[in-house]
């Protein structure tokens, strides 16, 4: 039997239909659902009657994650403390399958600020940005009018406009930073935290009520330096060596078991030679797709 020429034209458009997906739910379990479902409805078209294959499959994806967002509209109205997306880890050299982690735009400040949006809006900003659809057919996806679509992607890139540029996540430049990061927070290094630390850090840490987190985002490094030299401070073991680097959502950062046995990702947004954010996800709803990560951390 002859392969499906369905599977090809699939897979060659899987990257930028996860990255749509990824920015428009910020879950890593959802984006996979949704591309499962979108390759069932593919998988019974004749490619040759539709006018174009990316589109057409865009147009799906958009819909099946407007769907989700809209049965998990009172799920997040009652979220507990900061939300954070589901995090995308790989490692430094990310394989074929989770390329799209830093050749798409899915960093954490990018879906934070889509988060801000209504769906329809990013919905609207997404179509037109990473598929280049007409007007017409972001109306047709979204249920809106031409216009009303070509407002809300204008509005959209004035929200993101204002938004600040991503942080440099590259490894080599990183590394220096994240290890004295991890050191500092680690030893209870308050002068060392506010060292590295930007004026204007953020830290996020999102245990959606399931574990210990904080509710509220920190803001400013005289703050943020105390919450991580007060952490230090509580534990009740010697600081571990440094353990090793990853991606997360393009950014530098750490797999880790923390106290209580609650795994951890930390990922450390980069300007420059300070450190602007920190994202935190202890939430173990949304680290259960890196199970695979876990028999190496300790």
């Amino acid at each position: 039997m002859p392969p499906d020429p369905r599977i090809d034209l699939f897979m060659s458009e899987r990257r930028r239909l996860a990255g749509l997906a990824y920015r428009m739910t910020g879950s890593v379990a959802e984006t996979e659902d949704i591309l499962q479902q979108a390759w069932i409805r593919f998988a019974d078209q004749d490619p040759a009657q539709l006018d174009s294959v990316p589109r057409w499959l865009g147009a799906v994806v958009t819909r099946l994650c407007l769907d989700f967002l809209k049965s998990a509209r009172v799920r997040r109205e009652t979220y507990v403390g900061a939300w954070l997306p589901e995090p995308l880890v790989a490692g430094r050299a990310p394989d074929a399958e989770r390329s799209w982690i830093v050749s798409e735009d899915v960093s954490i400040a990018l879906i934070l600020t889509l988060d801000r949006l209504s769906p329809e809006m990013r919905a609207a900003f997404l179509l037109r940005d990473a598929f280049d659809y007409p007007f017409d057919d972001i109306a047709r996806v979204v249920g809106r009018s031409p216009e009303t679509c070509r407002q809300l992607v204008s509005r959209a890139r004035k929200r993101l406009v204002g938004s600040e540029p991503p942080p440099d996540g590259a490894p080599d430049h990183s590394l220096p930073i994240v290890t004295a990061f991890w050191h500092a927070c680690r030893s209870g290094d308050l002068q060392g935290l506010i060292d590295l630390f930007a004026e204007e850090i953020e830290v996020h840490t999102d245990g959606g009520g399931k574990v210990p987190a904080a509710i509220n985002v920190l803001r400013g490094r005289r703050r943020a330096a105390g919450l991580f030299a007060g952490l230090a401070r509580k534990a009740a073991f010697p600081p571990p060596p440094v353990p090793s680097l990853y991606r997360i959502n393009g950014a530098p950062g750490f797999v880790t078991r923390e106290p209580g046995n609650v795994l951890q990702t930390t990922a450390i947004g980069i300007r420059g030679d300070r450190i602007v954010a920190v994202w935190i996800v202890r939430n173990p709803d949304k680290l259960r797709h890196l199970a695979g990560l876990v028999e190496g951390v300790a």
